[in-house]
């Protein structure tokens, strides 16, 4: 944005660990649970206080026929961009076999839906290179991106248009409280091997689960200290050739490093401090999940999962934004010779 410095400072730690007990103290570990969802109203108020919700009683009724035949009869052999690892780690600091840790982001390969169920409920099947796990997790509105919400849109190319039909655009009671369109909707589709690393987003996030179900470990951002970023190396998993194992490579030094945490597995315990306070929230079928902007989040699904968030950008002039990008002023340092945490 204009006007905004890209360097952050370097806030002293006992002061960022000032707040963060501060905070603690005043709001604990718990998290509210709502049997309806809420009035824009009451979501407005919901979103000034910046906590997580567990929302149930959000139903799409639409989202009720969605077996595997329904969406395979859907989608057809329209391709899908789906996320390729060797480890289910997708954005996420990895070692390398050079002994580097790196930034890697997953190789992206074209399956239909077909392909897709089929790798995740056999995933030694035919449809599998043997070792890859695949998780349908673009990031850029694979539902609906931003330019549906703008005029002229046809499909924006949206990879899963076929499915509009069944989902809608907003969420009524969050885009009337925010007073805005969401900024991107998209649809994940993963098995529990697939693991999302802890990171934060600059976005209200709406989060529902379809199918299985979702474990979210979280930590405010008042807590970002406790992450640990480092500046990492960028790489992208890839293929010698068609049919090879994945491997990683490192991009040119023209591409930029990435900071990101160095806590590997939050959820083991030992790697956070002492002094920081997860939540664990697990989202069922059926349930919704309101995700703060800055909230720290790892997770993990059982099963064949299928979820939809609807993702809204925050409001820039007021103090939010400047408030969590001081938070996470802690001096950073190179990932180079360093031990990653966890």
């Amino acid at each position: 944005m204009d006007g905004l410095s890209e360097d952050l400072p370097s806030v002293p730690s006992d002061t960022l660990r000032w707040i963060s007990a501060e905070y603690y103290g005043l709001n604990g570990g718990h998290y509210d649970i709502l049997e309806s969802p809420p009035s824009p109203v009451e979501f407005s108020r919901i979103c000034h206080i910046s906590r997580p919700v567990l929302i149930k009683g959000y139903v799409i009724p639409s989202l009720q026929r969605w077996s595997d035949q329904y969406l395979i009869d859907t989608m057809g052999e329209r391709p899908l961009s789906v996320a390729a690892t060797p480890n289910g780690y997708a954005d996420a600091v990895t070692h390398n076999s050079d002994g580097k840790r790196y930034f890697a982001e997953p190789h992206y390969q074209n399956l239909t839906m077909r392909s897709l169920l089929s790798s995740l409920e056999s995933p030694s099947g035919s449809n599998n290179h043997e070792g890859d796990i695949y998780y349908l997790q673009s990031q850029n509105g694979n539902l609906y991106p931003s330019s549906y919400f703008t005029p002229g849109d046809t499909e924006g190319g949206c990879e899963l248009v076929n499915l509009r039909g069944d989902v809608p655009a907003e969420v009524p009671w969050c885009s009337e409280a925010l007073g805005r369109c969401p900024d991107a909707v998209n649809l994940w589709i993963g098995d529990s091997r697939s693991v999302t690393s802890i990171h934060s987003d600059p976005y209200e996030n709406i989060y529902h689960v379809a199918r299985g179900s979702k474990t979210f470990l979280l930590l405010p951002p008042t807590e970002s200290w406790c992450l640990k970023e480092r500046m990492y190396p960028h790489a992208t998993y890839g293929r010698e050739s068609e049919g090879s194992p994945l491997l990683l490579k490192p991009s040119p030094s023209t591409i930029p490093p990435v900071r990101w945490s160095s806590i590997l597995h939050p959820e083991q315990p030992g790697s956070l401090p002492e002094t920081s306070h997860p939540i664990i929230i697990r989202v069922e079928a059926g349930e919704t999940l309101y995700l703060p902007a800055g909230w720290w989040h790892h997770v993990r699904q059982s099963g064949l999962s299928i979820a939809l968030n609807w993702w809204y950008d925050i409001e820039p002039r007021g103090p939010a934004w400047v408030w969590l990008r001081l938070l996470r002023g802690v001096a950073v340092a190179a990932a180079e010779g360093e031990e990653a945490d966890g």
